[in-house]
């Protein structure tokens, strides 16, 4: 397999807990470039996996970002090779300014030496964070008084300063509205140019406006991956999001295919066939 250069890739990851396997040798890459999401049912072993890549859950198999080894590393050790990670609540300094989130966030990739100097103006980096991420203008804002989206994307910006090479957020549209949802997707395309974007996601709509490929998971297992298209085309992916009960109505198969979001054309097949 050819893979370019910085891609994170994932190989017979492995995951269990007293005896419970909860990754089950499961393989995928992401590539710069891309906006990867990982989807599955709950349960499927989806926040384990970004678990087990950085750092927080034990694991064996293999994960290199690059030609760098994450298994058996430390959080610290694994943050310092480049990758950042989000989690569904954003974790700011809500008394701080934007600009002051961002200017502490900077200092964790200076050296001890330069943190004792006097700085003249904003960090660069943190000039284009504030770009990237859509907050220029809320820079003097107190990051307490931002809306739910306004405080992820304040996440994901504070991530960029440190220039990670690899981005893993874990459902990162969670209680946005849909204005937030559309900016938050456009955002990860524009970082996905030359980093890594790993999404897990539960939200399907976001998931086939902004995926560019899915890796679909199930009960510890890969089950499907591919395009949009793909996944939805897949008849072990449907049947998985639809069930399998013969005794389910049309209207049934239905709300519970909008529910998942990933199948509804593939419902109301089934209920004509039936």
């Amino acid at each position: 397999m050819t893979v370019a250069a910085g891609s994170l890739v994932v190989e017979n990851l492995h995951v269990q807990f007293d005896g419970f396997v909860a990754v089950d040798d499961v393989s995928f890459d992401a590539h710069p470039g891309e906006v990867r999401f990982l989807i599955g049912p709950n349960g499927a072993g989806k926040t384990t996996c970004i678990d087990a890549i950085t750092g927080l859950s034990k694991g064996t198999g293999s994960v290199k970002l690059g030609d760098q080894e994450l298994l058996g590393r430390s959080t610290q050790k694994i943050v310092q090779l480049g990758v950042g990670r989000t989690f569904q609540t954003a974790s700011v300094f809500e008394q701080l300014s934007v600009l002051q989130n961002l200017d502490i966030a900077a200092g964790l990739r200076r050296s001890s030496w330069s943190l004792l100097r006097a700085r003249r103006g904003v960090d660069p980096a943190i000039e284009v964070a504030l770009e990237e991420s859509g907050l220029t203008r809320e820079r003097d804002t107190p990051a307490g008084v931002l809306s739910h989206g306004q405080k992820q994307w304040l996440e994901i910006a504070m991530m960029l300063v440190q220039d990670p090479r690899a981005l893993l957020l874990d459902e990162p549209v969670a209680g946005m509205s849909q204005d937030e949802r559309t900016a938050t997707g456009e955002l990860l395309h524009r970082i996905a140019q030359r980093r890594v974007v790993l999404v897990v996601e539960h939200d399907m709509d976001f998931m086939r406006r902004f995926a560019t490929r899915v890796t679909v998971l199930h009960q510890g297992k890969l089950l499907s991956e591919g395009t949009v298209a793909q996944v939805q085309a897949d008849p072990s992916v449907q049947a998985v999001y639809l069930g399998t009960a013969g005794a389910a109505t049309t209207t049934g198969m239905l709300v519970v295919a909008d529910s998942a979001g990933i199948a509804a054309d593939a419902a109301t097949t089934h209920g004509k066939q039936a």
